[in-house]
C-alpha cells in the first residue's frame, strides 16, 4: 500500500515537472543568461548610461549593481518602489543576526536575537508580492495587445483579389504582438490595381499605430486620386502630423495596369524590389529617397516600369534582408537576389526565400517585422494551331 502511494506521488511529481518545463530547451536557457540578460541590463540602465564606468575590479561590479538596482527601482511606481527598497533591506537584514542591549535598574542585560529567518522571509514575500503585481500588469497589457493585434490583422489582406493574367504570393510575420509592416493589393474602378508595401519605424504598438494611420489615409487617398505622387503626398502629410520624429514609414506604392504590365510607382526610403525578367536578368526597381514623415514636404517623383509576360516582381521589408543568425550575419539582399535568379512560379519563389530565411535564422526570434510579397505576370497560354484547325464548329439545331 505504501509502495503504491509512493509510485502515485512520483508519477504526479513527474507529470508536474513535465508540464512545468513544457516547451523549454537548452537554447532558451542559454539565451536567458546571455542575450536576454544583456538586453535587460541595457534597458534598465539606459537612463544612467552617461555615467562613467570603472574599468575593472570590484568598483566596476559595484557600479553595475548600483545602476541595476536604480534601474529596477525607477521602473516601478513610487509605492512599489518603496516596497522594493524595504524588501531589499529585509533581505540584507536576513543575512545577519541581531544583538540587543537593554538597561534594567542600572544593570545591562544583553539579548541575542537571531531574527535573520524572519527578515529574510519577509523580504522574500515582499518581492514575490511585487512580482505578482507586475505580472498582473503585464497580463493586462498583453490582453490589450492581443486586441490590437486582432484589429491590425483585420487591416492586412487575407485573400488577395484575383487579377487576370497575374499570380500573387504573400506572407507576413511580426516580431511582437503588433507589427509595423503593411501591404495590400487593391482593385481600382478603372480596372487597374493599386499595390503598397510599407514599413513603419520600429516595431510594436507605436509602429502599429503608424501603420493604422497609413492604412486609413491610403483608403481615403484612393477615393480622391490613386496617382502615386498624390497618394504619397497625402501619406507623408498624415504621418508628419503625428508630431514626433520617431514616426516615419518607408513605402513603395504603385498603380499597375494588368492588361499592359505598366507599373507607375513611387519609392520613399523603401528597400528596392527585385524584378526577375523572363530571361533570368535581375533588376532593382526604385530610387533613393527619405521615408514618409521625415519632413513636411518631400521630393517625390513617380517612375514607370514595364512588366512583360514571365517577369516576376519581389517586394519585401528590411526585416527579411537584415535578419541575423546566431553569429550576427545578415540574411542580406544578395541572397534574396540569388534565390530569385533560380526562377520558378510565384509560390515556388516565395517558399524558397522563406525556407532559406528559416535555415539562416534557425531558432533565433525575429527582431523586426517581415513581409514578403511576390507578384508575377503569367505567360500567355500557348495555343496549338493544328488542334484549332481540326476542331469542328458546333452545330446548332433548329
Amino acid at each position: 500500500m505504501a509502495r503504491a502511494r509512493k509510485n502515485s506521488l512520483f508519477r504526479r511529481l513527474q507529470s508536474f515537472a513535465r508540464d512545468y518545463t513544457a516547451g523549454m530547451n537548452s537554447r532558451d536557457l542559454q539565451r536567458l543568461f546571455q542575450r536576454d540578460a544583456a538586453n535587460a541590463y541595457a534597458v534598465l540602465t539606459r537612463d544612467h548610461a552617461q555615467e562613467p564606468e570603472p574599468k575593472r575590479g570590484l568598483k566596476r561590479w559595484l557600479h553595475r549593481t548600483r545602476l541595476a538596482f536604480l534601474g529596477l527601482s525607477y521602473k516601478l511606481s513610487p509605492a512599489r518602489r518603496l516596497v522594493f527598497a524595504l524588501a531589499f533591506l529585509c533581505l540584507l537584514f536576513g543575512l545577519t543576526t541581531g544583538d540587543l542591549k537593554v538597561d534594567l535598574n542600572d544593570e545591562k542585560v544583553r539579548f541575542l536575537l537571531d531574527y535573520s529567518p524572519f527578515w529574510f522571509t519577509l523580504g522574500f514575500l515582499a518581492l514575490t508580492y511585487l512580482l505578482a503585481l507586475e505580472l498582473v500588469d503585464r497580463i493586462r497589457v498583453r490582453d490589450e495587445l492581443e486586441v490590437a493585434r486582432e484589429l491590425q490583422a483585420a487591416l492586412l489582406p487575407h485573400d488577395m483579389p484575383v487579377v487576370p493574367g497575374w499570380s500573387v504570393a504573400h506572407s507576413y510575420r511580426t516580431a511582437n504582438e503588433v507589427g509595423g509592416d503593411y501591404y495590400d493589393l487593391m482593385p481600382l474602378p478603372d480596372g487597374r490595381v493599386a499595390l503598397i508595401v510599407g514599413d513603419a519605424s520600429g516595431h510594436g504598438m507605436a509602429a502599429g499605430l503608424v501603420m493604422a494611420i497609413a492604412n486609413a489615409t491610403l483608403k481615403t487617398a484612393l477615393d480622391l486620386d490613386p496617382a502615386p505622387e498624390r497618394v504619397a503626398v497625402l501619406l507623408n502629410r498624415a504621418i508628419w502630423r503625428i508630431g514626433t520624429k520617431r514616426a516615419f514609414m518607408s513605402v513603395f506604392y504603385g498603380v499597375l495596369d494588368p492588361a499592359t504590365g505598366s507599373l507607375e510607382y513611387v519609392s520613399a526610403g523603401h528597400p528596392f524590389p527585385f524584378i526577375r525578367r523572363e530571361d533570368g536578368r535581375i533588376e532593382e526597381l526604385g530610387s533613393g529617397g527619405l521615408p514618409l514623415g521625415i519632413r513636411e514636404k518631400l521630393p517625390l517623383e513617380a517612375r514607370t516600369a514595364e512588366l512583360q509576360p514571365g517577369d516576376l516582381l519581389v517586394f519585401y521589408t528590411d526585416g527579411l534582408a537584415e535578419a541575423v543568425d546566431t553569429q550576427g550575419c545578415a540574411f542580406s539582399y544578395d541572397r534574396i537576389a540569388e534565390i530569385l535568379r533560380e526562377g520558378g512560379s510565384t509560390w515556388t519563389v516565395h517558399d524558397q526565400i522563406l525556407a532559406s530565411f528559416d535555415r539562416h535564422t534557425r531558432d533565433e526570434p525575429l527582431r523586426d517585422d517581415l513581409t514578403l510579397f511576390v507578384l508575377s505576370r503569367l505567360p500567355p497560354i500557348p495555343v496549338d494551331p493544328v488542334k484549332m484547325a481540326t476542331t469542328e464548329p458546333a452545330t446548332v439545331s433548329s
